[in-house]
């Protein structure tokens, strides 16, 4: 039984049963039906299916956002914009995905030809976190439905009514029964999927340690598999940044989504001539954080996912404290109903310490003093992630060092970093291999068949 709760409240939303082994069965036996007709589809076929995919998302934007604010307990405002997101990317795909697998041809030095053709692999199984419930779960069913692959979906737990949601959406907007299907499951079976003959390739977004078990199981199955797993993103601030501009994206990047996200900066490292200067502002804008209602559009942020993960960032603090590093202000349980806290500041956090090393997934950040561009690379790169990273600076050959230096799979100058459909998303190090979204997102999942002929 999956159960889902309003984190504002604690109140049970609803249950779900789970899938029994003849239902995981028939869900398989269905995809790769299913896909033994889709693969013959056509590019326009597909692209249409996208774009009305978009028109329902945003026909029930209101439905949806609601449904995700009730689930995991973001602002009304921001489950808005991920719907709105969505749309976006079904219809840049639908607009410009057909241009991205345009075949490509080559001329041998013997005199023959080559050309290089894409073709779908079958069966996505893709596992999904709870952060970004449609965004995480757009990013996978859109590449899929343009490729030519079906997609299964095991989505996180408690944001089964999102999953389902989903689901409708394809079907009303014109989707083959099966092409798009969510598994109401726990982690339980997903390695016996996994190796199932008819699943093709597997993508996850979630933690380090579901990465570990879902790469092993495709690694023993030898197939494909892309990960997002997170990280503690660097926050770069030099002395030439706009301090105004540094200051506010600081403080979107921690409560954000109540600091769960992935690519949001968590370790604010700040050169040390501007270091007070930053930490005095951005301290008075953490203070001023309204977290209450998610629903209320005068709120800051709204509670975190759940109580279990409220009490997690706590004891992380309390760890961190322990190691030596300064809890400034906040970062505590507020003393209302529901699973909110305070926004915090640590600092003085020891570089040899687990708290510089793992992720703080809430509205908590890390701010760091740096002695010049090396010591800000070095505490930047002192980390075992590299998904993503943010810099703050006006000067030229500081930009192209941190471009060259910073481990990282993405840098944003002078903004927050975020996802887009048109660029390449991912990471390196523990954050993860392969790319989401773009072209190489699109590719992923896809086999780049070589056909030679003679001259």
């Amino acid at each position: 039984m999956l159960t889902t709760r309003n984190p504002a409240t604690g109140e049970v939303l609803q249950t779900y049963d789970e899938l029994g082994s003849s239902e995981i069965e028939a869900a398989l036996a269905r995809a790769r039906s299913v896909f033994d007709d889709w693969r013959l589809s056509g590019l326009d076929r597909r692209a249409a299916l996208l774009d009305r995919l978009a028109e329902v998302f945003d026909a029930n934007a209101e439905r949806l956002a609601r449904q995700a604010t009730l689930e995991m307990g973001k602002t009304i405002a921001s489950a808005r914009a991920e719907v709105r997101k969505c749309a976006a990317l079904f219809r840049h795909l639908a607009q410009e995905g057909p241009a991205m697998l345009a075949e490509e041809r080559w001329t041998l030095v013997d005199g023959g030809t080559a050309r290089g053709v894409w073709l779908p692999l079958g069966p996505v199984l893709a596992v999904m976190p709870w952060n970004f419930p449609y965004w995480q779960v757009a990013r996978f069913m859109g590449p899929a439905i343009l490729a030519g692959n079906v997609g299964l979906l095991k989505h996180a737990s408690i944001v089964q009514g999102c999953a389902a949601l989903i689901e409708e959406m394809a079907i009303e907007a014109g989707a083959p029964a099966g092409l798009f299907a969510n598994l109401p499951i726990g982690s339980g079976p997903v390695a016996d999927i996994i190796a199932d003959d008819r699943i093709a390739a597997v993508t996850l977004t979630g933690s380090e340690g579901a990465g570990r078990a879902v790469a092993g199981a495709a690694g023993k199955a030898l197939k494909k598999v892309v990960l997002e797993l997170g990280g503690s993103d660097p926050f770069i601030v030099m002395p030439s940044a706009d301090m105004g501009a540094a200051v506010e994206a600081a403080v979107k990047a921690r409560i954000q989504n109540t600091g769960q996200s992935c690519i949001c900066g968590k370790r604010m490292i700040v050169e040390a001539s501007v270091y007070d200067a930053f930490l005095d502002r951005f301290s008075t804008a953490m203070r001023a954080v309204k977290a209450g209602d998610p629903f209320d559009d005068a709120t800051d942020m709204g509670p975190l996912s759940r109580f279990e993960q409220r009490d997690t960032v706590i004891q992380q603090l309390e760890k961190a404290r322990q190691e030596g590093a300064s809890l400034l202000f906040g970062g505590e349980a507020l003393d209302r109903p529901g699973a909110f806290m305070s926004a915090g500041v640590l600092t003085d956090v020891p570089l040899d310490s687990e708290t510089a090393r793992e992720e703080i997934f809430g509205p908590v950040a890390q701010v760091y003093r740096a002695e010049g561009i090396d010591d800000v690379l070095r505490i930047a790169n002192a980390i075992p992630y590299g998904l993503g990273s943010a810099v703050f600076t006006q000067d030229e050959t500081e930009k192209a060092c941190f471009v060259r230096d910073i481990e990282a799979g993405m840098t944003a100058f002078n903004q927050i970093l975020a996802s887009a459909p048109e660029a390449p998303f991912g990471g390196i190090k523990r954050s993860g291999h392969g790319r989401e979204l773009s072209r190489h997102g699109l590719h992923e999942f896809m086999n780049l068949k070589t056909v030679m002929e003679s001259a």
